[in-house]
């Protein structure tokens, strides 16, 4: 078997196309900012944890300092070795390194519980912000880039919260610190040795630069790896029942070798810049040393201070080579952390009004008035459409593949807000009516009927929150359903499994309807809820469909034209306008596209002889 034609990859050295995925513009320093702005968590009681931090850091400097005295004071002093004196000093010594220990814990717990606050606040806000986007972000993306930004860049950032940030500020402390006592040791040593570490500082600059954006490939890189691993996982049966078991895994594995890549080119940053941080620490090390010993007359240092210098020296050093490697770590959580935000950035077009009006209870009149609607980029989907519907009435859509009417009925669920013109409940312009109202006066069944891994039960609840046991029933039997309720094993609170894959198409479109009815809307839209079934479901879902529609303006998109034939209005849709309208009898019978839709399908469900 040949393999199938695949998509033009993208390279190594490339972000993948996505508005998703797009952070061009974005430096380290402006995500920092702007992810602390968006997240108050991080702000809370922060002053306090920072002060515990400076606290455990200055700590550290006690033990070159006490050094110092009991080797100058305290054994080669004038009066010799003063037991007491170094005992009392000790004793000190041991006291601060014990407050630095419950100071440090406190700090880091403090952190932790901060970092866990700010992930949570982060995630959550995440996803309310993509279920917020319209229909035209969500189909210009892939889910594996959804999924990612909320999962895998979300954990990018755990490791830096709970360990990175508290290493920053202890560090940087630190660092500040000694070079304060080292100063009032010796001013011109300390010199020597911050003069030897200047050169690091444009060079860490550069790699910070480099890493940043390589760390932002290796999180494109995971994004597609998760779509390939998503799509592969839900598409296993297909893959199977047509042996395309090679070209996925092939695909997969080059996902994987491509972020594989990736990773080791962010890598080489890390593995490239500690030696060369160790390097100048050993350089600034070797010269304070020499300089204290060659010229200790002119530096001024006695030999405690001189040793308690060098200490202090490699006090500071360590933290410096420890933040290398926090860097590296930075960089990562920078990378997630802004693609979350290009995911924030994306502006979201159906806003809710403040204070909405709510809808009249029963059949709603929708008016559409000149709409036109285009995704992001493209053409227009529809152009200047403009049609009444009256309330209670049966409407079908019709149209070849692309023609609109999906993106139509879109429109009237409010999944998207027209390019222009205006669509009308009741007379209200349905930007002014609050969410509240339109989720309880307008349902959409949508073509692939999709369930929650749960219960039957429970997925007809999700059609009205607080709908109780007693509402489901009462659903289920206004819609016809007990009998087959009864064929399952544990009727009505059988486990449909995930995207309800323990029932067949027509048996999850037979729950979506009655996630409908619980709902009790004004207005109910289908789209194709009967194009992918058998013809023996398709009667039981006609019959709970009409049942359905009883009392309420419903419009369908109708892929099998018998759908169109109960219909008492049918709309026609050719390139993204409304070309028909009219009664099934009265389109039959005019040559058109309706007609030509009527005799195709006509002839595609004749039995053969």
């Amino acid at each position: 078997m040949s393999n199938p034609p695949t998509s033009v990859e993208p390279d190594d050295e490339h972000e993948i196309s996505d508005p998703f995925d797009d952070v061009s513009g974005m430096g380290a320093l402006d995500v920092l900012r702007r992810g602390v702005a968006m997240s108050p968590e991080l702000r809370t009681g922060i002053a306090m944890t920072i002060f515990m931090a400076m606290l455990a850091a200055s700590g550290r400097l006690v033990i070159p300092i006490v050094t110092q005295q009991i080797l100058d004071r305290g054994v080669l002093g004038d009066s010799g070795y003063r037991p007491g004196f170094v005992w009392l000093v000790s004793g000190f010594a041991m006291l601060v390194i014990v407050g630095v220990m419950f100071a440090s814990r406190i700090a880091y717990l403090r952190l932790v519980n901060t970092a866990e606050a700010v992930l949570m606040g982060l995630r959550v806000r995440a996803f309310r912000h993509i279920h917020k986007l319209s229909m035209a972000d969500h189909e210009a993306t892939r889910r594996g880039v959804l999924v990612a930004r909320v999962t895998a860049d979300v954990e990018a950032l755990a490791a830096f919260t709970q360990w990175g940030a508290i290493s920053w500020i202890i560090n940087s402390s630190i660092i500040v610190g000694t070079l304060v006592v080292m100063s009032i040791y010796s001013w011109k040593l300390t010199l020597v040795v911050v003069l030897i570490h200047l050169p690091l500082l444009p060079f860490l600059r550069w790699v910070q630069r480099h890493q940043f954006n390589a760390y932002g490939l290796v999180r494109s890189r995971v994004a597609e790896t998760l779509g390939l691993t998503s799509e592969t996982v839900s598409g296993a049966p297909v893959i199977r029942a047509y042996g395309y078991e090679e070209p996925v895994r092939d695909r997969l594995d080059d996902s994987i070798d491509r972020q594989y890549r990736q990773q080791m080119k962010a890598h080489l940053w890390f593995a490239g810049m500690l030696p060369v941080v160790d390097f100048f620490s050993s350089v600034s090390l070797a010269g304070a040393l020499a300089v204290g010993v060659w010229w200790q007359g002119s530096v001024g240092l006695e030999v405690g201070e001189l040793i308690a210098f060098i200490f202090l020296v490699n006090l500071m050093l360590n933290p410096i080579s420890e933040l290398g490697e926090v860097l590296d770590q930075t960089q990562t959580a920078l990378a997630g952390w802004a693609k979350i935000l290009a995911v924030m950035d994306m502006p979201i077009e159906v806003t809710e009004p403040s204070a909405g009006v709510v809808l009249a209870p029963g059949p709603l009149d929708v008016e559409v008035d000149g709409v036109g609607f285009r995704y992001r980029t493209g053409p227009k989907v529809l152009d200047s459409v403009s049609v009444r519907i009256e309330a209670d009435a049966n409407v079908a859509v019709v149209g070849e593949t692309g023609s609109g009417k999906t993106t139509f009925v879109r429109l009237l669920a409010r999944l998207a807000d027209p390019s222009e013109g205006v669509v009308r409940f009741g007379g209200v312009d349905l930007r002014s009516v609050s969410p509240e109202s339109r989720h309880a006066s307008v349902r959409m069944v949508p073509q692939d009927g999709f369930l929650f891994d749960t219960s039957i039960a429970d997925n007809v609840r999700y059609g009205r929150p607080g709908a109780t046991m007693g509402d489901v029933e009462q659903a289920v039997g206004e819609l016809g359903l007990e009998g087959w309720l009864a064929t399952l094993p544990a009727g009505i609170n059988t486990q449909v499994g995930e995207r309800g894959g323990r029932l067949s198409a027509g048996e999850r479109q037979l729950v979506a309807l009655a996630r409908a009815q619980v709902a009790d809307p004004g207005l109910l839209i289908l789209d194709e809820a009967t194009s992918a079934v058998d013809p023996e479901t398709e009667e039981a879902l006609s019959a709970a469909m009409t049942r359905l529609a009883e009392g309420r303006t419903t419009v369908a998109v109708a892929h099998r034209l018998t759908t169109a034939e109960r219909a008492d209005l049918i709309l026609v849709f050719d390139s993204g306008s409304i070309v028909q309208a009219g009664r099934h009898e009265e389109l039959s019978a005019t040559e058109g596209i309706y007609q030509r839709l009527h005799e195709s399908w006509m002839g595609n469900t004749r039995s053969p002889t």
